[in-house]
């Protein structure tokens, strides 16, 4: 059997994440095995932060930098990006708080994730822009 082809694997990938959301299922998840969660978030056509091929980006945030900050290290990588959009800062959380988990990721605190040794933190710096745009800044660290 031969590898899906990477657009079909974003597609799905998408479906998967952004699904129950509008759907109105929120808080109902889609238990995803690991090996087909690494596939699907592996496809290069989607819609991923900048610098992380494992964060997807949330429907209405852009890149709001041009270019992230990467940083791969022996002792682990270090990456730092950031978006805006038109959503409010609640929706973001909520967004990451179903998604993130799906590929892996376990919250450890209030706007912080883990997974393998790395810790991902989800900030939102004010921004000198229109109010009504949200800002947040990741930041993946060694853990």
């Amino acid at each position: 059997m031969t590898a899906l082809p990477a657009m079909l694997r974003a597609a799905s990938a998408a479906f998967l994440l952004a699904g129950p959301a509008v759907a109105g299922l929120g808080s109902f998840l889609i238990p995803i095995p690991p090996a087909f969660a690494a596939q699907l978030v592996a496809a290069d056509s989607g819609p991923f932060v900048p610098g992380f091929t494992d964060v997807p980006v949330m429907p209405g945030l852009a890149t709001a930098e041009s270019e992230p900050l990467v940083f791969d290290k022996p002792g682990g990588r270090i990456i730092q990006a950031v978006l805006s959009g038109e959503v409010p800062r609640q929706a973001v959380l909520a967004f990451y708080d179903q998604t993130l988990p799906q590929l892996g990721w376990r919250r450890a605190s209030d706007r912080v994730f883990v997974r393998e040794g790395e810790e991902l933190r989800l900030e939102f710096p004010q921004q000198a822009k229109p109010k009504s745009a949200t800002a947040v800044r990741f930041t993946l660290t060694p853990r």
